[in-house]
């Protein structure tokens, strides 16, 4: 099953379950390097690679939302013969909600959605930071503290990712959210006490965006606070996964 959209960088094929990483706006599947190797090999993880980036590069970003969320629905279906869960952070989030009410619509139910430094889908979106020049956008990255400095210095490597960007903004902030639709699994809701583009009471309602269960964490740390809290994360997603499974 290979696809230019997915990437297994520690494969663990005995596993009885899959997780799916869903990156943020401008990252790319190898965020979750580390991420995947620490749950390997009690879970199968599969990372999502969207175009314009890293070896697909020469493609161009997919800037409508139910188009880029159809085609990863449609790369995940041959992976759903075993349990899934989601796990998006940022963008990767709301891409992943959406992910996971589609493959609900075909009668596929994740185990669970984690949704890692995003507000709730039902929180408008203020900024429109697809609009704005590459300067303002660098800026954004800046305050964001979650790209690379080196890569921040290299001007031809900035403007090299500046696109996909651009284009994972435009997807994001074009998108409006149906309102009323809720998961039928449940959610798990992670923040940084120190984010400074999320509010915790906004991810806080995640919880109205599913039928089932919902937990929210609070970590230290910024909009990048899964760097520092990997093993605690992956902890999390262990012992969700377990308790689902047993029910």
């Amino acid at each position: 099953m290979n696809s230019p959209w997915i990437k297994r960088y520690h494969p663990a094929p005995q596993a009885p379950t899959r997780l799916v990483f869903f990156p943020h706006a401008g990252g790319s599947a190898t965020s979750f390097f580390a991420a995947a190797k620490a749950l390997s090999p009690e879970v199968d993880v599969l990372a999502i690679q969207y175009p314009g980036r890293q070896d697909r590069l020469a493609e161009r970003p997919v800037e409508d939302m139910r188009t880029l969320v159809g085609l990863i629905t449609d790369e995940l279906m041959p992976w759903t013969d075993r349990p899934l869960t989601l796990f998006g952070h940022s963008m990767g989030s709301s891409v992943a909600y959406e992910v996971a009410l589609r493959l609900e619509e075909k009668g596929v139910r994740p185990l669970g959605l984690f949704a890692s430094g995003r507000s709730a889908p039902s929180v408008p979106l203020s900024r429109r930071l697809h609009l704005v020049d590459d300067d303002a956008l660098v800026r954004h990255l800046r305050e964001l503290s979650g790209t690379d400095s080196q890569l921040l210095a290299d001007e031809s490597l900035l403007r090299m990712v500046l696109p996909a960007l651009r284009g994972d903004y435009r997807a994001l902030e074009t998108h409006t959210p149906e309102p009323g639709r809720t998961l039928a699994c449940p959610v798990v809701a992670l923040c940084g006490d120190a984010d400074p583009v999320v509010d915790p009471d906004d991810v806080a309602l995640w919880e109205r965006h599913t039928s089932a269960s919902f937990r929210m964490r609070v970590l230290a740390g910024g909009h990048f606070f899964l760097d520092a809290h990997l093993p605690v994360v992956a902890q999390e997603v262990r012992e969700h996964i377990a308790a689902t499974t047993a029910r």
